[in-house]
């Protein structure tokens, strides 16, 4: 493939690197029963080849081989690249490419990330009976980080941090928390975030990013967020609703963190003046959390037991009634991050998950305190080999001064 343009090969990825997605991806297949994976949604293509492109990739396990089925976009090239209109030319090109239908065996689909309609069809073009589950496959895979994998995180994680030590700068006497974001967005995206917020499922939907001042934090949201926010229409019932930023109001920012391909997670806590000596507590008791978490978070460690141990904190400092939210609580402490910003491990109380070497972990133990607001932090953190999880999203964890450049 060198004489091919790095523009026009499929596969972007190195043969070493996409070795070791496939290791993970064959010790997962193996536990599932299913011996070859049809896959199309962008999170799913970009995982298995470095980019994302409309049309089919299918790994067939027998054979460590990718067969890749391009729609669009033209000309991309490299081998086993075959080209096609729609799914009811799958075996055709498998044909063409020598492979015969048999060594498919038992087969997953993306049951998760496309819908029915696309699902029926491919199975009838398969001519499939039955059909397992490739996105649990791949939910599985994609939870263990490869080195190259961790490097991009670290690199969001800096960029992530560039921003958020902008912050303060951002600020101007009287604006809204809609007027801060869109500074904050315009801040991101010239330090090169792409933008998107990739999520996985129907179940959220989410800008650039999450910022709630005051009783806003105390909204509740139909969206599988930690905080919720009434959003600035019923369209998108999330975050930010054009409160105006005052002193005494805690100012939650959890903006995107996406500036490779592999996203960071982190929230930071501001305020334009003093805040209550109970929201100070609450926030520094979510930092502890933080740590004794990150401590605790190696191989081995049941995720649950992780949850456990936050709401017991919590719960010590009689700060329960306000542990990740107020009036309406989420039901987790941290979640895997990648690709999407909802990946596994999840850190719940059923979770069933076990933290494994290569996991990148968000943690975000937050706090609603009435009439202020939300307080706490959320890093991003990779478990290691040996000793505790390694924190990526290193901006100041203080409290913030909007206006004040001290902080960073």
């Amino acid at each position: 493939m060198d004489h091919i343009k790095t523009s026009d090969r499929l596969l972007l990825l190195s043969d070493e690197e996409l070795s070791r997605r496939l290791g993970h991806i064959d010790a997962a297949m193996t536990a599932s029963g299913l011996d070859s994976l049809v896959v199309c949604s962008a999170t799913n293509t970009y995982y298995l080849s470095g980019r994302v492109f409309c049309g089919f990739a299918i790994y067939i396990k027998q054979l460590r081989r990718i067969l890749w089925m391009v729609k669009r976009p033209a000309q991309l090239k490299g081998e086993d690249v075959i080209y096609l209109r729609k799914p009811e030319q799958i075996l055709d090109c498998m044909n063409t490419l020598g492979v015969t239908p048999s060594v498919l065996g038992n087969v997953g689909l993306e049951l998760d990330e496309i819908s029915y309609n696309h699902i029926q069809r491919q199975a009838t073009a398969l001519r499939l009976k039955t059909w397992g589950n490739a996105d649990g496959v791949l939910n599985i895979a994609r939870a263990t980080k490869t080195p190259y994998e961790q490097s991009l995180i670290r690199q969001s994680g800096i960029s992530h941090e560039h921003v958020y030590c902008q912050i303060p700068h951002l600020y101007r006497e009287g604006m809204t928390d809609i007027e801060l974001q869109i500074e904050i967005e315009r801040t991101s995206r010239l330090e090169g975030c792409l933008g998107l917020f990739r999520v996985s499922g129907p179940d959220m939907e989410l800008h650039m990013g999450n910022i709630l001042a005051g009783d806003n934090a105390d909204s509740p949201s139909p969206y599988d967020f930690a905080m919720g926010g009434a959003g600035a229409s019923p369209s998108l019932p999330v975050g930010a609703d054009g409160t105006i930023l005052r002193p005494g109001l805690a100012v939650m920012i959890d903006v995107n963190g996406n500036y490779t391909g592999y996203m960071t997670d982190m929230t930071r806590t501001f305020t334009v003046g003093d805040l209550p000596d109970e929201a100070l507590r609450a926030h520094e008791v979510s930092r502890e959390i933080c740590r004794e978490l990150a401590d605790m978070g190696r191989p081995g460690i049941a995720a649950k037991d992780l949850y456990e141990r936050a709401v017991a904190i919590a719960t010590d400092h009689k700060l329960e009634h306000y542990f990740m939210g107020h009036r309406q609580h989420a039901g987790f402490v941290g979640h895997g991050v990648g690709i999407v910003i909802n990946e596994l491990p999840v850190i719940a109380p059923r979770s069933k998950n076990i933290l494994q070497a290569g996991n990148v972990i968000a943690l975000e133990p937050k706090f609603v305190i009435p009439h202020v607001g939300a307080v706490g932090i959320e890093n991003t953190y990779i478990v290691q080999d040996n000793g505790p999880m390694q924190c990526v999203t290193n901006a100041p964890e203080s409290i913030g001064i909007l206006g004040d450049n001290q902080w960073a």
